[in-house]
């Protein structure tokens, strides 16, 4: 699982997804991960709109694989409920 982390810079969530993304990176429970400053790369939330298919008010907006998570604490539920980490590196 490869996951894609749309962000901004210094946005709380943001780099809360970001560690728990590493998180799960350096306990071998995904591919990897790919962090996108929205302002660096002239995204804006409309066009996350178009992609995600709902309005987009919030960032991060988390992807896993080219499904769309929802935000840090949509994924932070899908980690859990996946058993992607132990409680321990949580």
């Amino acid at each position: 699982m490869y996951i894609v982390i749309f962000g901004r810079p210094a946005c709380p969530f943001c780099v809360r997804a970001e560690a728990l993304a590493e998180s799960l990176q350096t306990a071998g429970a995904i591919e990897g991960y790919r962090y996108v400053d929205i302002i660096e790369e002239g995204i804006s939330k409309a066009d996350m709109a178009k992609t995600i298919g709902k309005p987009v008010n919030t960032v991060p907006q988390i992807f896993a694989d080219q499904t769309h998570i929802g935000g840090f604490t949509e994924f932070n539920q899908y980690v859990a409920d996946n058993a992607l980490l132990s409680p321990a590196t949580q």
